[in-house]
């Protein structure tokens, strides 16, 4: 018999590789491709039936009074001295919303999105399980920073069907997943796809906001619904799409189960979620900074500032620090670094590292919360001037970090009494104030003094969204 040729001897060796690599496990869930055409013909349905009866339709529907023109006479003279707008009696405003939920204890824990239950007014949240039941929720946490909220089920008899938790961190780009949840309200609805990336940090407005991106078809009616992982596992939970007609194109995100976790662990003891506190204050690295700071990439967490007495000061931490890992785990940007630690709760210590001056360093740091200000600091202002029926309070690290602002002193608007003065002028909860007339305003008590001051024309300026807002009113 001839020897094999050299082609033939290549191409067995390719093979046998091939199959190596194909039978090799890896680590944590155990992946591999088809290897045949009946395992093409392998069906999903063994996992959507232990996961589907634990996805259930959420029907919000409120309440919300809202003002209705005109009915206030002009010879009002707190109406006439702002300008003489007319304001009428407030009317009633219903408001529905749906969206999808998944339970994740027995005993009727839910977990669904923030903005599928908040809808503003009195809510009346009604549960649809994949069976038909129906429960009343009530609400037990509503997070808008990370668009969490967990519900409780009313009246639960019995076991309801849950699905577990499975660690985030371990998927992969590539692996499949399946989306579970009612779009458009159809009904549940199953669909099928792939990671597509994981800790995508560019989308949400929450400083700490890291998602799952799926290609897994999500559509509205989708937010709050389960994400999936093939031993039938939440591993996120849907929440928004990128999409030009409001359908889907392939491109969906999901808030990580880690994140989730957090959040109904606390609910189940009964305590608050508390987020670890940096005490510093982060900025992208653009190409520009990387090249001022010797990186040879532009990617991780610059620290632009540093508090004193906080976390990042107790662990020696600089202007001009780049975090570029958190725990092992590298970060894109400041918002994957928050998450990082945000997850890990408080309590304990974290490893950081970070590039200084072209050096790596391992940095720890303490995982505590935010020092929170004084209750004595809260004022409920009234009187004939423009912050009639806002409620005010010294601005803390806390309140600065929960109100996702850049700033850590002033005096900050907390509420707004409804039908009051500041209400009618726009002032809004969140509204740094930072001067009237010509004083800066530092503290509750300078303020209160600047509006004692009877004035023919007020002038204020307000911090909002990051911008500041000169503001003129008549006396």
């Amino acid at each position: 018999m001839p020897p094999p040729s050299p082609s033939k001897i290549l191409a067995s060796c390719a093979i046998a590789v091939l199959a190596a690599c194909m039978a090799a496990p890896t680590s944590g869930q155990e992946r591999a491709a088809p290897e045949a055409r009946a395992q093409i013909r392998l069906s999903f349905a063994p996992i959507v039936k232990r996961a589907a009866p634990a996805v259930v339709n959420v029907y919000v529907r409120g309440r919300q009074q809202q003002a209705q023109r005109p009915q206030i006479p002009l010879d009002d003279p707190v109406f006439r001295r702002f300008f003489g707008e007319l304001f009428g009696m407030p009317e009633e405003r219903v408001q529905s919303s749906l969206g999808s939920g998944v339970i994740v204890s027995p005993d009727g824990l839910v977990v669904t999105n923030t903005h599928v239950v908040k809808i503003g007014g009195q809510a009346e949240i009604r549960i649809v399980l994949a069976d038909k039941r129906e429960f009343e929720a009530k609400i037990i946490t509503l997070d808008e920073k990370s668009d969490v909220a967990v519900l409780r089920l009313v009246g639960v008899e019995g076991k309801l069907p849950f699905l577990e938790f499975e660690d985030s961190d371990k998927l992969e780009v590539g692996d499949l997943v399946l989306a579970i949840g009612n779009p458009f309200g159809v009904g549940q609805t199953v669909t099928q796809g792939i990671v597509s990336a994981v800790a995508r940090s560019e989308i949400g407005k929450s400083d700490a906001s890291v998602f799952i991106q799926t290609d897994a078809a999500i559509n509205p009616g989708n937010s709050g619904g389960a994400l999936v992982d093939m031993s039938g596992r939440l591993v996120g939970l849907n929440t928004a799409i990128y999409s030009r007609s409001g359908g889907s194109h392939g491109v969906g995100f999901a808030i990580p189960s880690n994140l989730v976790r957090l959040f109904a662990d606390s609910a189940l003891s009964g305590r608050k979620v508390e987020r670890p506190w940096l005490g510093a204050k982060l900025d992208t690295v653009s190409r520009e900074v990387a090249e001022a700071l010797g990186l040879d990439r532009a990617t991780g967490a610059v620290i632009t500032r540093v508090f004193p007495a906080s976390p990042a000061a107790e662990a020696r931490l600089e202007p001009g620090d780049v975090i570029v890992s958190v725990d092992g785990f590298e970060v894109a940007d400041p918002r994957a670094a928050l998450y990082r630690m945000t997850t890990r709760g408080v309590g304990g210590r974290t490893r950081l590292e970070v590039v200084r001056k072209g050096r790596r360093l391992p940095v720890e740091i303490a995982l505590r919360p935010a020092p929170r200000g004084n209750p004595a600091d809260v004022r409920n202002l009234a009187g004939q001037h423009p912050l009639d029926g806002a409620r005010v309070t010294n601005l803390s690290p806390a309140l600065a970090d929960e109100l996702n602002l850049d700033d850590d002193a002033g005096v900050v608007i907390l509420q707004i009494r409804n039908g009051s003065i500041a209400q009618r002028l726009g002032f809004r909860p969140g509204d740094l104030i930072l001067t009237v007339g010509d004083a800066p305003i530092d503290g509750v008590a300078t303020l209160e003094q600047a509006l004692r001051q009877r004035r023919r024309l007020w002038q204020m300026t307000i911090k909002r969204g990051g911008q500041v807002i000169p503001l003129q009113f008549q006396g």
